[in-house]
């Protein structure tokens, strides 16, 4: 079902994208970016580094911010702008959820821009701030 531009307000709350994590999505991840380290993908090198197992790539979490508003705003949109910070570690076999609230509507040549407030957090913690982040966004 298509996004209705007309009926994105300040509060509306974009679907949340939810993912349960661990070797296989970070190995399909790490081919495509060349990104096979060893912290995230052996427990024991994570374990090393102060973590209590192997924990999934910052950008991977990224990505799904992406995916949520790909998948709330459909084709027609375009992200304008999205910035984030890492906060706490995607640890394999945890649930990830990313959430989307809008803040702020515009009209502007023709486009409704909407701004943005997102996070990424843990599914069995929610007060897990896994990724805080912001976004603006274009409908047409």
């Amino acid at each position: 079902m298509a996004l209705e531009h007309d009926a994105v307000t300040v509060g509306t709350q974009v679907p949340t994208f939810v993912r349960t994590t661990g070797f296989d999505n970070w190995n399909r991840y790490a081919a495509v970016n060349h990104e096979f380290v060893p912290i995230h993908m052996e427990d024991e090198a994570a374990r090393a580094a102060g973590f209590d197992r192997a924990f999934g790539m910052g950008n991977l979490m990224f990505s799904y911010l992406h995916n949520m508003l790909r998948e709330w705003m459909g084709d027609d949109g375009r992200i304008v702008s999205i910035g984030c910070s890492f906060r706490s570690p995607n640890l394999r076999g945890m649930t990830v959820e990313a959430h989307g609230t809008v803040t702020a509507v515009r009209d502007e040549d023709g486009e409704r821009f909407v701004d943005l407030d997102l996070a990424v957090v843990d599914h069995d913690h929610p007060e897990t701030l896994l990724v805080p982040a912001t976004a603006m966004v274009a409908l047409p």
